[in-house]
C-alpha cells in the first residue's frame, strides 16, 4: 500500500504526535508498505525534499504557539510531487494547514482519507486569544473540527474513549469512529536495552544520589499540564523523605514560572529541570525514576505514561478518562483525585519495596499491549475499511501503463 501521511509536526520536532507518527511510519515500512510524509519545514519558509523525495517539508510561518508553524492550504510546488507518489490512501494528523491540504489532495486524487484526532483544541485556545473571547473562540474551534472530521474524512480515528465521547456526545458525530490507542516503540525503553552504567552516570550528572527517591514528569511546561500541582505537593513529600526529588523534563512557556515556584517554596534543590531533551536520548531518562507522575487534565491519551511503563516505572496519574485505560489502580500504578490521594500513592510506593516491585513488573507487562506493531495493525484495519475493497499497491503512472499495454499486446499475439 502507498500511504501518504500529512502532519504539521514531525521529527526533529518533539512532542507526542510527532513521536507517534514517526513510530507508525517505521512500523508500516516494516510491514512492507511504502510511506510518504508531507509536513512543515521547522526552520524557514523554504520547500525541502528529503529521502529521495519521500518527505516534503512545506514552508510555514510561526504561529506563536510553541514551535508550531502554519502552512498554506495548497502549496503548488508540492502538488505535482504528491501526484507522482500515486498514493492509495491519505492519513492526516492535523485539522488545519497541512490537514486542509490533505483534504484537498484526497479529493483531487479521488482516494480515501483517514484522520486521527490528537488534540483537544478547546484547551489551547487561550494561547491565541490571550484570555479574550475564549467562549466564542472555542465555539469556532468546535465548528471547524466538526466540519473537518465529519464532512471531509472517510474514517476517523481517536486514541481514547474520552475523545470518542467528545465527538459522540458534544459534537454529535454520526459517522464511524475507531478507537485506536496510539502505540510506542516499547523496546527502546526496556531496562535491559539500556546500560546500567550509563544510567548511573546520568543520575550523577543530574546531581542524584543513591538515597534519592525520584519522581519523573515528562511533557510540555505549560499551565494546562498542571505542573504546579506536582511542585506544590513536593513540599509535603520532602517532609516525609528529604531525599524525594522531582525530575521535570521538557520545555515550554511556563518553565521559568515553575522554576520560580520551586524557589519560592524553598525546594529548588529537590525539583530538577532539564529543559528539552532530544528524542533519541529520552529513553535514557526513563531509567532514572522510581515513579512517573502527571496531573495533566488536557491529554487525549498520554504517551509518556506508556513510555514510563515500558521502562518498568509505575505511574501515579490524575484520575482522568484519558488515563483510565492505561493506569489500573494497585496493578501498575495509582489514580488520584486530590492532593491527599496523590501523596498517599507516592508514599505507599516509596515506603514499600514489595509494592514498588510488583507495580513495576505489571507496568512493563501492560505496556506490551501498546507496541508499535499492534498499533500499526489496528491502523491498517482502518485503512482497509476506508478503501472499501479498492485495489492497492498498483502503480498508475505512465511507466506502469506502458508496461501493462506491452504485456497485453504480447499476450494477444501469443509472444
Amino acid at each position: 500500500m502507498r500511504i501518504g501521511i500529512f502532519t504539521d509536526t514531525y521529527p526533529p520536532f518533539i512532542n507526542g504526535v510527532s513521536t507517534s507518527i514517526a513510530m507508525l511510519e517505521s512500523a508500516l515500512r516494516k510491514k512492507g508498505h511504502q510511506v510518504f510524509i508531507v509536513t512543515v519545514n521547522p526552520d524557514d519558509m523554504h520547500y525541502v525534499f528529503e529521502k529521495n523525495d519521500r518527505i516534503i517539508r512545506l514552508p510555514g510561518i510561526p504561529t506563536g504557539i510553541y514551535d508550531y508553524r502554519l502552512t498554506g492550504i495548497y502549496p503548488i510546488k508540492a502538488v505535482n510531487k504528491i501526484k507522482e507518489w500515486n498514493l492509495d490512501i491519505i492519513h492526516s494528523h492535523t485539522e488545519f494547514g497541512v490537514g486542509t491540504f490533505a483534504r484537498i489532495m484526497a479529493h483531487q486524487l479521488d482516494i480515501p482519507i483517514v484522520h486521527t484526532y490528537h488534540t483537544m483544541y478547546e484547551d489551547y485556545v487561550h494561547y491565541i486569544t490571550k484570555g479574550y473571547f475564549d467562549a466564542p473562540s472555542k465555539k469556532i474551534v468546535e465548528h471547524l473540527t466538526k466540519f473537518y472530521c465529519d464532512k471531509t474524512v472517510t474514517e476517523l480515528i481517536v486514541p481514547t474513549k474520552k475523545t470518542y465521547d467528545l465527538f459522540k456526545e458534544k459534537y454529535e458525530y454520526t459517522r464511524n469512529i475507531h478507537i485506536v490507542p496510539t502505540g510506542i516503540e516499547v523496546e527502546r525503553f526496556y531496562r535491559e536495552k539500556n546500560k546500567k552504567e550509563e544510567t548511573e552516570k546520568l543520575k550523577k550528572e543530574l546531581g542524584f544520589s543513591k538515597e534519592d527517591f525520584i519522581l519523573l514528569f515528562v511533557g510540555r511546561l505549560a499551565s494546562e499540564k498542571n505542573v504546579t500541582f506536582l511542585i506544590d505537593n513536593q513540599v509535603e513529600l520532602i517532609k516525609k523523605n528529604p531525599h524525594c526529588k522531582l525530575l521535570i523534563i521538557g520545555d515550554g512557556p511556563d518553565m521559568e514560572t515553575f522554576q520560580a515556584q520551586a524557589k519560592k517554596l524553598g525546594i529548588e534543590k529537590n525539583v530538577i529541570f532539564t529543559g528539552k531533551i532530544p528524542w533519541d536520548q529520552i529513553h535514557k531518562y526513563y531509567q532514572i525514576p522510581q515513579v512517573f507522575v502527571t496531573a495533566s487534565h488536557t491529554e487525549t491519551q498520554g504517551l509518556t505514561l506508556l513510555e514510563a511503563m515500558a521502562a518498568s516505572v509505575p505511574v501515579v496519574a490524575l484520575d482522568d478518562e484519558a488515563f483510565r485505560d492505561v493506569v489500573i489502580d494497585d496493578l501498575n500504578g495509582y489514580l488520584f483525585q486530590n492532593d491527599k490521594e496523590y501523596r498517599k500513592a507516592i508514599l505507599k510506593i516509596m515506603n514499600d519495596e514489595t509494592v514498588q516491585e510488583r507495580l513495576s513488573r505489571q507496568a512493563r507487562i501492560n505496556a506490551e499491549a501498546h507496541s508499535a506493531k499492534y498499533y500499526a495493525e489496528k491502523v491498517l484495519d482502518v485503512y482497509y475499511t476506508a478503501l472499501g475493497g479498492r485495489p492497492v499497491g498498483r502503480r498508475k503512472d505512465k511507466t506502469f501503463m506502458s508496461t501493462m499495454k506491452n504485456v497485453v499486446k504480447k499476450g494477444l499475439h501469443g509472444k
